[in-house]
């Protein structure tokens, strides 16, 4: 499709050589002292801007230096493989068996991956700043919901953190302490519960540093600490076939089955199909963990699915990614697909070659049977460790964009503040600080659980914005990442509440209602519920509900009486049901003043003179309005109103609708009487619509003097009829009614109603058959459907108006159809 952009000195820039009525109009422009483009609107308040500025950038600049593999796939692989790789593999084959562990990572990956396609969505339709899900869930759904989920993820990752550096300080005391599995009888590492604490400040210090020194150290070390996992996980699948059959003796810590008179073993058998099909089926037995507690489908459901829920990892680190719209769809998806497959393999090795006494007794069963033990030590400590310095500094991201959005006001000012080289220091430090005080609190275990709740309460909301964009048909929700979908988005909105209630039903119910009551706090008290200019997704939603009932209000008049009794007697069953109800409740609550340029649709009126000729534009306005209102509006230019008995719009009305029918176009019919047809475009620019639902851009046909063509009596034409002619001729043919100073007045008096103008000229030369034939042969062929061209807006003095209109004329000659637009303020945002 032949087009043309405009450059920032406000000149038309076009993708082909430039043609000789180019030449001629800017000749021709240059004697009025105006360019030919040069009145393009600069970008300006109505434009839409991040953070008041063009850049979201940290200062100091310079911050995104990750890649895909460093800053995705690295954080995502190792906080979803976290302690689970290495301690719970055990537990779930045990209790679940081999086809039920399959099923639930199944089920757990599925609802995943559904999350991971909206993720994906998200960050392929815009330019994905700092703040990862946040960003992502605040800039669709508004500040309060999106300050809610941010808080509520942001300590989410704090406690997850805090959490993993626990389970690390634990792996150090287990293995090296005085009852250590890998060193008999310990090294000179004391344990108590002040020794722990002491331990697990020391993990968080270095976390605290490796973080001070930015994402670029933080990517080297997850590079490093992955390849290490990955090593151990190597050992730990080559064990299975090196090493003969032993009996591992259970731990003492195991005080449901382990005596002190007499030590019990389990087996471990090798490779073996008898071992393989005594796996093969559930059997759930009490947790030695957790004081004897009988396990079922859904604890063990409940197990797994907290461990795997770190694929929000790299979206975290969005704001340091060198291209966020890739990496994180490439990196998230591949790290999914890496972790399932290792996941896979590691349940089915372990039920084809332990005992089912060993798997559900002994959770560090890899540990004896591991060519060397040291490896399983190495990467339990590494992997926790890992992910705790990925929830670290995912913390300290989500706190940094919070403070940048204002949620919170003067509460996080000095945030924004301690910001050096482009790394938050002063949101590094204080989620660092809020970790060390949550490791005072001794059972961290307990809140694991609404821990997990939290972040699947992150995932809901990034599939309720991506569900909402998608059903609202938002023009400006238009992902690259073509595996996403409204079903997609909802089976992941589905999934996750589901697995809320599972992990634990009173946590689920008390997130959601801290959720709730973070919204209306935020909304009553926050800065930026007022000030933040991100669209208002509600109102998308809204003006869809209206387009539609209105649709079929419309549709209920076109009926027959009978069919209209029967319908309106099956949908009023219910005053609220009844489409005119319905289309007021909506209406009311439409509000222009929170009007988006990311929600912008073409809420077009086209000024039709008679249908007859125009058609083609009739039926091209139709597939180009996305959604948007469209409006057919005609003037009856009538001197003397009053010396009519009716109305003539009223015996008009009928036939226009007929021709809405018959050309079968989703539009609304407007017509006035007015002396003039200027004066008619007046009354219609104001008047058509209905509340916030006005029309935003006006078409106008070309001023031209070519004999019109009758494309309801030409032969072989699409929307040849006579059903116009059956009781008198309707849409009769007239003289021109407006000379040349009044049409270049016309396009005045829209530029001064602040609406889109746009010209359409050869239209009569409009085939869909030959927009069938340019999609075949593609690039083979030069010829354009349809020609974009900007319109430089008219001069001044209404002498210029006969050589503006020829300038125009030269421009257009010999095109195909073409379209002359000029817009009123920047309707394209890059941003999310």
């Amino acid at each position: 499709m032949e087009s043309a952009s405009i450059n920032d000195d406000g000149r038309a820039r076009p993708s082909a050589p430039m043609s000789m009525p180019s030449i001629a109009f800017r000749r021709i422009s240059s004697l009025f002292s105006w360019s030919c483009c040069s009145s393009s609107p600069k970008k300006s308040e109505d434009g839409y801007v991040e953070f008041g500025q063009n850049d979201y950038g940290r200062e100091g600049g310079g911050s995104r230096t990750l890649g895909t593999f460093a800053g995705v796939f690295s954080p995502v692989a190792l906080s979803m493989f976290s302690a689970l790789l290495f301690l719970r593999v055990g537990y779930i084959v045990g209790n679940a068996g081999i086809i039920v562990t399959f099923v639930q990572f199944s089920i757990a990956y599925l609802i995943l991956v559904f999350t991971v396609t909206s993720i994906c969505a998200i960050s392929t339709n815009g330019a994905v700043e700092g703040g990862g899900a946040y960003f992502m869930i605040s800039r669709t759904l508004g500040p309060e919901f999106g300050g809610s989920i941010g808080t509520l993820f942001f300590l989410a990752n704090v406690v997850s953190s805090a959490l993993y550096i626990v389970g690390c300080a634990e792996g150090l005391v287990e293995n090296f302490g005085p009852n250590g599995y890998l060193v008999i009888g310990g090294l000179p590492i004391p344990d108590s519960p002040w020794w722990r604490f002491t331990y697990c400040s020391i993990l968080n210090l270095i976390n605290l540093v490796v973080c001070l020194f930015g994402a670029g150290m933080f990517a080297k070390i997850s590079v490093i600490i992955f390849i290490i996992v990955c090593l151990s996980l190597s050992s730990v699948m080559a064990s299975f076939f090196l090493v003969s059959p032993m009996e591992i003796p259970i731990p003492y810590a195991n005080a449901l089955i382990q005596n002190s008179t007499h030590r019990v073993n389990a087996s471990y058998t090798g490779l073996s199909w008898d071992t393989l099909s005594q796996n093969f089926y559930q059997g759930y037995t009490a947790d030695y963990t957790s004081g004897g507690q009988i396990t079922d489908f859904a604890i063990v459901f409940g197990v797994l699915f907290s461990g795997v829920t770190g694929i929000m990892a790299g979206a975290n680190m969005s704001g340091e990614l060198k291209d966020p719209g890739k990496s994180i769809p490439w990196g998230t998806m591949t790290a999914v697909l890496f972790t399932l497959i290792s996941y896979l393999m590691v349940s089915f090795l372990s039920a084809a070659a332990c005992s089912r006494l060993l798997l559900t007794n002994n959770f560090m069963y890899m540990m004896p049977i591991n060519i060397f033990p040291a490896f399983i030590t190495i990467g339990v400590l590494t992997a926790t460790f890992s992910a705790s310095l990925s929830n670290l500094i995912g913390s300290s991201r989500v706190l940094e964009a919070l403070a940048k959005d204002n949620i919170y006001g003067r509460i996080l000012k000095g945030i924004t503040a301690g910001v050096h080289n482009g790394n938050p220091v002063a949101a590094v430090i204080t989620s660092w600080a809020l970790i060390q005080l949550m490791l005072f609190y001794d059972s961290l275990n307990e809140i694991a659980q609404i821990n997990s709740v939290l972040f699947l309460l992150s995932y809901f909301a990034t599939n309720l914005a991506c569900l909402g964009l998608e059903l609202t048909s938002a023009p400006n929700f238009r992902p690259s990442f073509k595996y996403f979908s409204w079903t997609t988005a909802l089976m992941g909105l589905l999934g996750t509440v589901i697995m809320m209630f599972v992990i634990n039903a009173l946590y689920a119910v008390s997130s959601i209602v801290l959720c709730f009551l973070l919204v209306v706090l935020l909304h009553l008290f926050s800065p930026s519920s007022q000030t933040a200019g991100w669209g208002s997704l509600t109102q998308a939603l809204i003006f869809h509900q209206v387009r539609k009932t209105t649709r079929f209000a419309d549709f209920m008049l076109h009926l027959q009486v009978n069919e209209s009794v029967l319908l309106l007697w099956l949908f009023e069953i219910k005053n609220s049901f009844y489409p005119c109800v319905m289309v007021r409740k909506y209406l009311l609550l439409l509000d222009s003043r929170k009007d988006h340029v990311k929600f912008w649709r073409p809420q077009v009126l086209l000024m039709v003179r008679n249908p007859r000729s125009c058609t083609p534009l009739v039926q091209f306005v139709n597939d180009m309005k996305k959604s948007g209102l469209y409006v057919l509006g005609h003037v009856i230019v009538e001197k003397e109103f009053a010396e009519h008995e009716v109305d003539p719009t009223i015996q008009l009305n009928t036939t226009w609708l007929s021709l809405i029918d018959h050309l079968k176009v989703k539009a609304f019919i407007e017509l006035t009487v007015a002396w003039s047809v200027r004066e008619g475009l007046n009354h219609l620019g104001h008047l058509a619509g209905l509340g916030a639902m006005k029309p935003n851009t006006i078409v106008l046909g070309f001023r031209d003097d070519h004999e019109p063509i009758d494309f309801f009596q030409t032969i072989g034409s699409d929307y040849m009829t006579d059903k116009f002619d059956r009781d008198g001729k309707a849409f009769e043919f007239e003289g021109n009614q407006m000379d040349a100073n009044e049409y270049v007045s016309c396009i005045s008096d829209v530029l001064r109603m602040k609406k889109n103008v746009v010209l359409a000229r050869n239209f009569q030369t409009y085939s869909k058959a030959q927009i069938s034939v340019n999609r075949l042969i593609g690039n083979n062929s030069k010829e354009s459907a349809i020609t974009f061209l900007y319109l430089d807006p008219p001069p001044g003095n209404d002498d210029a108006s006969q050589l503006y209109l020829g300038a125009l004329s030269e421009l257009t000659s010999n095109l195909r159809p073409t379209l002359l637009v000029h817009g009123i303020r920047a309707v394209t945002s890059t941003t999310l």
